[in-house]
């Protein structure tokens, strides 16, 4: 089967139920498992514990109505596995051209599109820490305005405003000179010191100012840190050898 195929790729291994081993490998991805409200087509296991399910329907399936009867086998997976309340909260509905993923421990969760299944060290990570990053964001810090004009105060501000209401695309508009590099390393540096991103990638469309734009992370010393961003963080300019 194709979601077989996807989720060997991503690092799961797929069992029967028969031949059920939860401590097979780090992920372990069962089929058939029987819950109270029929079987689920997967139950995720990871380092042997229970935490999510797959719901599979045929390539070219509308997936979007289907996630409350994913959310249902959820909710009726065996009692004896649950050690904890919260702890089954990953959802998959696919169809192997289309993946939705929800996380049930998100403030008001939703279904989001994901280009492919997570792999099992991901959802281990996540399930170690209850606060996702949504509840990051609607938990922000108060931003210290020392050294920040009142354009950028306000574009910092209506941006995680944007992100904690759950609407991930924002746009900042500001003059030239204005600042928009430096508002850009403010909010870089809170995203990943509060709300505890991985990663942030900056895009520029000339080579000039990707450039200038590393620079300026470079000199950047967030507030009440005493250090420049590059000792804190890495800043890797990225070029052919790593774009893979």
């Amino acid at each position: 089967m194709t979601i077989d195929r996807q989720m060997a790729e991503a690092g799961w291994l797929v069992q029967s139920r028969e031949q059920m081993n939860r401590s097979a490998g780090l992920g372990v991805a069962v089929r058939e498992f029987p819950t109270a409200s029929g079987p689920v087509d997967y139950a995720l296991f990871v380092g042997g514990t229970l935490c999510g399910v797959v719901e599979a329907k045929p390539e070219g399936t509308t997936l979007s109505g289907f996630s409350d009867q994913a959310a249902r086998y959820m909710g009726g997976v065996p009692e004896h596995l649950v050690r904890r309340e919260g702890q089954v909260r990953f959802e998959y509905v696919a169809s192997g051209t289309e993946i939705l993923f929800r996380d049930h421990a998100d403030p008001a969760p939703r279904s989001r599109r994901a280009f492919f299944f997570h792999r099992p060290d991901a959802l281990r990570r996540w399930l170690a820490d209850p606060i996702t990053i949504r509840k990051r964001l609607q938990a922000m810090p108060p931003l210290l305005t020392e050294r920040l004009r009142d354009c950028q105060i306000d574009a910092v501000t209506n941006f995680e405003a944007s992100l904690a209401a759950d609407r991930p695309r924002a746009l900042i508009q500001m003059a030239t000179g204005a600042g928009k590099t430096y508002t850009a390393c403010v909010f870089g540096h809170r995203l990943i010191e509060h709300a505890k991103f991985r990663r942030v990638l900056s895009l520029a469309d000339r080579a000039n100012l990707v450039r200038q734009t590393r620079h300026e992370f470079e000199d950047f010393r967030p507030p009440g840190t005493g250090r420049s961003f590059t000792e804190l963080y890495n800043v890797q300019r990225l070029g052919p050898a790593n774009r893979s």
